[in-house]
């Protein structure tokens, strides 16, 4: 016995010495991009585990190889403002790893957008589309490009010259693109009618996120915000406790945020606050999400209008005090980093139960040590958001068999994969001696597929 324990011991340093190794040359590499080197330490940190227990991930330099992108393209968008003016913004596209299927995750505009984020956007991806049990690689793009503010014809503008550099490097059984932040099917649509004038052909695949006239699926739009509800659904009975009676935070008012509180509302959850980028509201007998979403969907108002029209609810300035809110659900779903570890000990002082994650990485390291430490249950990213990219998933399939699934077909195919998510990001905390570390279990259930293939493909 004391000799396996010296055994397994041994294995253990060498697996950590093998990490800050990859980890060190990863900063080294890429010493200017905080937000991929924060997820990339998340991720190798939690794998110690697995890495101690099979030498071969080792041996064969599987995180050396995972960890840098098969390919990073960066090019010019020049376009013409409504005042006739040409402007110019960068462009992006990561495919990051494609070895269990063509490189999919979304497109983003927003002015943060660099190559930082967007390595790290991809590189989460390559799990979060592991563990979705689809068989999808992992890739992100993006531009800074604010399309607040803009005309339609001046996003249509940009979006066409976006496309018309990117679709080179997409395809159906290659790289998929989606929405994400800034991206919705307005945006979708120009990118896919550009594609198709450009290649003179109809493949309904290479884009997801469409219009469901043309291709897109029934529940895309409502996918990663009731995922994530269906995911916390999951954890929450294996702790016996429900959304049933709780009270629920939810930053962001986004498609993510404002489906998320309509599905926690349905399972009988009261949800007291959300907020923009300006700023949240806080309405103690539980928001109206019929003006919610009439402020954000259709006029496209800041949500501080909410209180005009329900007396008792109050507005704050800025975001970061939304989680000096009390309650018992907390599900951040507006940007990354928006929960440091103050607003992590705040949350756990004011009585939290539970934190899903509903953005890409919204807490930093600091505050998800904060969070296991302090026994809430943790629903990470990679596995609580996968809804988004599940449905787009759907998508493809659909498109593929020229096919189209009605809204329950997809929603019912939707819970079975969140649920599996959580299944197989638990077993993979119990088998590799990290129980209910969803963090660790999620991260190591993801790469263990994406290493399994590699292995298999051998070294390319």
């Amino acid at each position: 016995m004391s000799t396996m324990l010296e055994s397994e011991q041994t294995e253990l340093e060498a697996a950590r010495a093998y990490v800050k190794q990859v980890y060190d040359s990863v900063v080294q590499r890429n010493s200017m991009e905080p937000e991929f080197l924060q997820a990339v330490k998340e991720i190798l940190d939690s794998l110690l585990p697995i890495l101690a227990k099979e030498t071969k991930y080792r041996e064969n330099g599987i995180l050396e190889r995972l960890v840098e992108p098969e390919r990073l393209i960066s090019f010019r968008v020049p376009w013409v403002d409504d005042q006739g003016k040409v402007q110019v913004n960068r462009g992006y596209r990561v495919q990051f790893n494609s070895a269990i299927g063509p490189y999919k995750g979304g497109i983003r505009f927003h002015p943060s957008v660099n190559a930082s984020i967007v390595k790290f956007l991809g590189f989460e991806q390559i799990f979060k589309n592991a563990l979705t049990g689809q068989p999808i690689g992992g890739g992100k793009g993006g531009s800074d490009f604010d399309p607040k503010g803009r005309s339609d014809r001046e996003i249509m503008n940009f979006t066409q010259s976006f496309m018309t550099e990117l679709y080179r490097y997409l395809g159906p059984d290659v790289d998929v693109p989606a929405g994400d932040i800034g991206v919705g099917a307005r945006e979708v649509g120009y990118m896919f009618g550009q594609y198709r004038r450009i290649r003179g052909a109809y493949e309904a695949g290479v884009l997801t996120g469409k219009g469901i006239g043309y291709g897109g699926s029934l529940g895309r739009k409502e996918a990663t915000g009731a995922g994530l509800v269906y995911f916390m659904r999951e954890m929450l009975n294996g702790a016996g406790l429900s959304f049933q009676g709780a009270s629920v935070v939810v930053s962001g008012s986004g498609n993510v945020a404002i489906y998320a509180m309509e599905k926690a509302i349905e399972f009988g959850a009261k949800v007291v606050a959300c907020s923009d980028s300006s700023g949240y509201i806080y309405d103690r007998n539980g928001l109206n999400l019929d003006t919610v979403k009439r402020l954000k969907e259709v006029e496209r108002k800041r949500i501080s209008e909410y209180v005009n029209e329900h007396p008792g609810s109050e507005y704050y300035e800025g975001c970061s005090g939304i989680w000096t809110i009390p309650c018992d659900i907390a599900l951040p779903c507006a940007t990354q980093n928006e929960i440091d570890e103050t607003s992590a000990r705040q949350l756990i002082e004011n009585g939290v139960k539970a934190v899903g994650e509903g953005a890409n990485m919204p807490s930093t390291l600091e505050a998800i040590d904060v969070f296991l430490n302090g026994n809430v249950l943790f629903a990470p990213a990679k596995a609580a958001n996968a809804g988004g990219v599940s449905v787009s998933s759907l998508e493809m399939a659909q498109n593929g068999m020229k096919l189209a699934w009605s809204a329950e077909e997809v929603d019912e195919k939707l819970q079975g994969i969140m649920a599996d998510i959580y299944r197989s990001a638990m077993a993979a905390s119990q088998e590799y001696g990290v129980p209910g570390n969803l963090v660790a279990g999620s991260n190591i259930a993801g790469f263990q597929k994406v290493a399994e293939a590699m292995l298999a493909q051998g070294v390319i």
